[in-house]
C-alpha cells in the first residue's frame, strides 16, 4: 500500500470513528487522538518525500478546501456583497464587495465554487462568464473612486468556455480587465487560494503583489489539457504538471509570484483557521509594503513587474 493510500485509509477510519462515537454517544477521543497523530506523521513523510506538482494539484482541487466566501467570512468584518455588472446579470461565479480587515477598509473580489451539485451549478463550478469579469471591473472602478485597496482571491479552473460566453465577449471582457487593472490608482493584491487557471485567473490577477497558498497552482492551462495537446493522452497529466512548473515554489523561483502563504500539513482544509490567520498576516504585510509608494511609483512598479516576466538570457 502506498503512503497516499495509507493516508486515505487513516482519514476514512478517523471519520468513521468520529461518526460512530457521535451516533452511539461513546467516548473514543483517545483512539481518535492516536489515529490523528499517526495521520500527522504520515502527512509529514508524504510532504518530505513524495510531494510533487501533481500532488499539490490534487490538494488544490480538494472539495473540502476553503473557498473565497469561507475566507471572507473568517477574515473580514462588515462584509457587504455587491451584485451585478449593470449591463446584463449577476454572475454567481464571482463574488465581491466592501469589507474591513482589522480596520483596513478594502474591496474584496474572488471566484466562488460550490460544494455540492446544486451549489456548483449555481456557481458554475467557479468558472466566470463575461458578466462576472465585468462585475469585477465595476467593483474595481468603485474601489478606485473611493480610494480603497483591492484584494482578489483566485480559484478557478478557467473562464467559462461555453458558446454563450463567447457570444457575449468572454475574451474581450478578460482583456479589458487586464488593461484596466494596470492603470487602477489603488494598491492591488491577488492571492491564488486554489486553482489559478488560464485567462480565467488572470482576469482578476493583475496586481502589485501576487501571492499563492502553498498548495495552490497557477498556470496557463490545466495539466490534463496540456497532456492532451502535447501527448494526445490526458493520462500523462502528472508529467505535464511537472513540466508546467505550476506549483508555488517553482513560480516563486521564476519570479511570477511574490510570496507563498504557508498551509498546515495536508492542506488548508485540515486547519482552516490557521490558514486564514496566515493569509491575513501575509495580505496585511503586503499592503503595508505597497502603501509606501506614491500612485505614480505604484503604477510603474506594476507595469515593470509583469513586463519582465518571460525574460531570458543565453
Amino acid at each position: 500500500m502506498s503512503l497516499k493510500d495509507e493516508i486515505k485509509e487513516l482519514e476514512n477510519n478517523i471519520a468513521e470513528l468520529k461518526n460512530f462515537s457521535k451516533e452511539k454517544s461513546i467516548d473514543f477521543s483517545s483512539q481518535i487522538s492516536e489515529l490523528e497523530k499517526q495521520l500527522e506523521e504520515k502527512y509529514r513523510n508524504f510532504e518530505e518525500n513524495e510531494m510533487d506538482a501533481w500532488a499539490r494539484i490534487q490538494i488544490s482541487r480538494n472539495p473540502q478546501r476553503p473557498y473565497t466566501l469561507d475566507y471572507i467570512n473568517e477574515l473580514t468584518e462588515d462584509f457587504v456583497e455587491l451584485h451585478g455588472d449593470r449591463l446584463s446579470k449577476d454572475d454567481h461565479a464571482i463574488v465581491g464587495g466592501l469589507a474591513n480587515v482589522e480596520g483596513y477598509k478594502l474591496m474584496i473580489i474572488g471566484h466562488q465554487k460550490g460544494r455540492d451539485i446544486d451549489s456548483n451549478i449555481y456557481r458554475n463550478f467557479g468558472m466566470a462568464s463575461p458578466e462576472g469579469y465585468r462585475k469585477a471591473l465595476r467593483l474595481m472602478r468603485m474601489a478606485e473612486r473611493f480610494k480603497l485597496p483591492i484584494l482578489t482571491l483566485i480559484d478557478t479552473a478557467g473562464a467559462y468556455p461555453g458558446i454563450e460566453a463567447e457570444e457575449k465577449g468572454q475574451g474581450e471582457a478578460i482583456a479589458k480587465n487586464l488593461a484596466e487593472m494596470f492603470g487602477l490608482k489603488v494598491p492591488i493584491i491577488s492571492v491564488v487560494i486554489g486553482e489559478g487557471g488560464s485567462g480565467g485567473a488572470l482576469g482578476i490577477g493583475v496586481a502589485d503583489s501576487v501571492l499563492m497558498l502553498e498548495n495552490s497552482v497557477y498556470s496557463v492551462i490545466s495539466p490534463e489539457g496540456c497532456a492532451s495537446i502535447l501527448f494526445n493522452d490526458a493520462s500523462k497529466a502528472p508529467e505535464a504538471a511537472k513540466n508546467l512548473k505550476m506549483d508555488a515554489i517553482s513560480l516563486k523561483n521564476l519570479g511570477v509570484i511574490d510570496g507563498i502563504v504557508k498551509e498546515p500539513l495536508g492542506g488548508a482544509h485540515r486547519d482552516f483557521e490557521k490558514t486564514a490567520q496566515n493569509l491575513r498576516m501575509a495580505v496585511l504585510e503586503e499592503f503595508k509594503k505597497i502603501d509606501k509608494f506614491s500612485i505614480e511609483e505604484l503604477l510603474e512598479r506594476r507595469y515593470k513587474k509583469f513586463r519582465k516576466m518571460g525574460e531570458f538570457s543565453e
